[in-house]
């Protein structure tokens, strides 16, 4: 930035008197909340990440230093809530991410569930388990989401982020109505309640100890997949 286009030494003592009166009147509103989503509170921090952003960007283009705060961003947050205080329908939201870890193991556990459905011999889809966007296709189809949540290192899969949403609606939606577009149109000031898992919030950091704090039980998977040693597995049920 040019020296004529830089803040004047006012201009960044101004923005850290903003800085002072917004986090007075932040604390002057959490002083007088009325409860957990009072949107006083929320406007509040609002006013005060924004004052603190600006002092931030013109301190640094004054002087090149930064503060030591970080505000999250509001962008991220979540509005009060301004949904029916009792609702007649909800809709739950979940993603769950995950990593093929373990195309083998994957492959293989398509190919037993291939084998339960078809005794006589190779089925119509033999091929399908042979690939693993075809092999992804066969075990979401055969397990419900939440086994596979519970059992993923089995099927070759690695835990990514997930998140669980759940909004109020005045009335159910109509049948097939939202199935083009499951996740649009989702009004941030309906969620009731949003449970997040990420590896971001693991105090202990690094890939050892996400898999610690969320492990599901399940024992850690050899090196080298041998699948005559997969015995211990459940056994598939072929009228599922």
């Amino acid at each position: 930035m040019s020296d004529a286009a830089q803040p004047t030494a006012a201009e960044v003592r101004a923005a850290a008197e903003a800085v002072k009166t917004a986090l007075d009147r932040h604390l002057a509103a959490v002083e007088r909340r009325s409860g957990e989503d009072d949107p006083a509170v929320y406007e509040a921090f609002n006013q005060l990440a924004a004052a603190a952003e600006v002092y931030d960007e013109l301190l640094y283009d004054r002087y090149d230093e930064v503060t030591p705060f970080e505000i999250p961003g509001t962008e991220d947050s979540l509005p009060p809530y301004a949904g029916p205080e009792e609702p007649n329908a909800i809709s739950v939201l979940i993603r769950r991410d995950y990593a093929v870890a373990e195309p083998q193991r994957l492959l293989a556990q398509a190919q037993r569930v291939e084998a339960a459905e078809y005794d006589d011999g190779p089925g119509a889809d033999q091929d399908a388990a042979g690939t693993i966007h075809g092999a992804l296709g066969i075990l979401f189809g055969e397990f419900e989401p939440d086994e596979i949540a519970s059992r993923h290192k089995e099927f070759g899969l690695e835990e990514g982020d997930s998140t669980l949403w759940v909004t109020a609606a005045d009335e159910q939606a109509e049948p097939g109505e939202w199935l083009e577009a499951p996740f649009e149109g989702v009004d941030p000031q309906r969620v009731v309640c949003r449970f997040d898992v990420s590896a971001v919030f693991d105090d202990d950091g690094g890939d050892d100890g996400e898999d610690t704090a969320r492990s599901q039980g399940a024992d850690e998977l050899d090196d080298d997949l041998d699948l005559d040693e997969d015995e211990d597995l459940e056994p598939l049920d072929a009228e599922r």
